[in-house]
């Protein structure tokens, strides 16, 4: 944390909002849940960058524990070393905007509005996460994702620009960066993320 608010010392209003987030995240994996993420163009491609992040290695390696290596190991005795050098930790997160398919069934069929809120249904679970970006945090189809994952009894997370919009009534907590231009708001969301993801993974892999 110390990192992201010398190198981005704009940011630091965001500091205990960020935390917050940190404990929801903890929270989750605990609880063995995940998260789910959701967000409109560069947003999209910052919900598919986070999962990448959590999902294998990202600062540290992330063996495997011995327990499961010797399970490898007593399964496939030819095989069970490949298998355990070639894997690592994750901590489990999926991205609602790569799902091809569906979304574009969805919203030809239903509702483009309710694309990744069809998802959090089929997905979300009491207790996991829903990761909105919006940089102006009105974004209609992120907004309906929160509403289905509050309904469901999941953390509800927003990172957005300066005003918040509606992401802000309605997360647990959202991270307003106090910018007000979308390219600077993005700018921000990275380091913010990165950071998150880092400290995700020290929590888990040490």
């Amino acid at each position: 944390m110390q990192s992201l608010l010398a190198k981005y010392p704009d940011v630091a209003p965001c500091e205990e909002d960020i935390k917050h987030t940190f404990a929801l995240l903890k929270q989750t994996y605990d609880q063995g849940g995940k998260v789910l993420l959701c967000g409109n163009g560069g947003s999209a491609s910052d919900c598919e960058h986070i999962v990448g992040e959590l999902m294998k290695g990202f600062m540290s390696k992330r063996p495997l524990p011995q327990s499961l290596r010797d399970r490898f190991k007593e399964l496939f005795p030819q095989e069970g070393d490949f298998l355990t050098d070639h894997l690592q930790g994750a901590l489990p997160a999926i991205s609602l905007v790569s799902h091809t398919s569906l979304m574009t069934a969805f919203m030809n069929d239903v509702s483009s509005e309710m694309v990744f809120a069809q998802q959090v249904l089929g997905y979300g679970k009491p207790g996991d996460s829903l990761i909105g970006l919006s940089t102006s945090g009105n974004s209609a189809n992120v907004v309906r994702a929160m509403q289905v994952a509050k309904a469901l009894g999941m953390n509800t997370i927003g990172m957005t620009g300066q005003g918040g919009g509606k992401l802000a009534q309605l997360c647990d907590v959202t991270i307003r960066v106090p910018e007000p231009i979308t390219p600077d708001i993005q700018e921000r969301h990275l380091p913010i993320y990165h950071a998150l993801c880092i400290l995700l993974e020290k929590e888990y892999f040490g």
